[in-house]
């Protein structure tokens, strides 16, 4: 009799198991479209967005100390937009590598080349506009 209601206990304790396992598997398929896993961001994509962000940064620090310095900045401030035009291709030469990249979410790829482009052209603009 006990030897039965241990087996009993081992069969319960099997088929809470193998629901639980069940229960996982179920709620893993859920995660993603169809049943497939998430899909990850690409690599080169998130390297354009910092890219796009550092710039940015820069950008604003380098309009800050021409404002606070009434417009008459050296030869650092011109050497510093050159680093930033530099950085800004690269971010976008990155985020254009990112869509070569299989399986993957390309929106970081979008958001790092439109930003590092518009940062691109505004730099070209102020380089522009200071010549004429």
């Amino acid at each position: 009799m006990i030897i039965k209601r241990r087996q009993k206990d081992k069969e319960e304790d099997r088929s809470k198991d193998i629901q639980k396992e069940r229960e996982k598997r179920r709620r893993k398929m859920m995660r993603g479209k169809y049943g497939q896993a998430p899909l990850k961001h690409a690599k080169k994509g998130i390297n354009s967005c910092c890219y796009a962000g550092s710039v940015f940064l820069i950008l604003m620090v380098m309009l800050v100390f021409s404002y606070v310095s009434e417009g008459s900045v050296g030869v650092i401030a011109g050497f510093a937009g050159l680093a930033v035009a530099v950085l800004a291709w690269l971010g976008l030469m990155s985020g254009i590598r990112g869509f070569r990249e299989r399986e993957k979410n390309y929106i970081t790829c979008k958001v790092g080349v439109v930003c590092n482009v518009l940062l691109l052209l505004g730099l070209m603009s102020i380089f522009f506009r200071g010549l004429f």
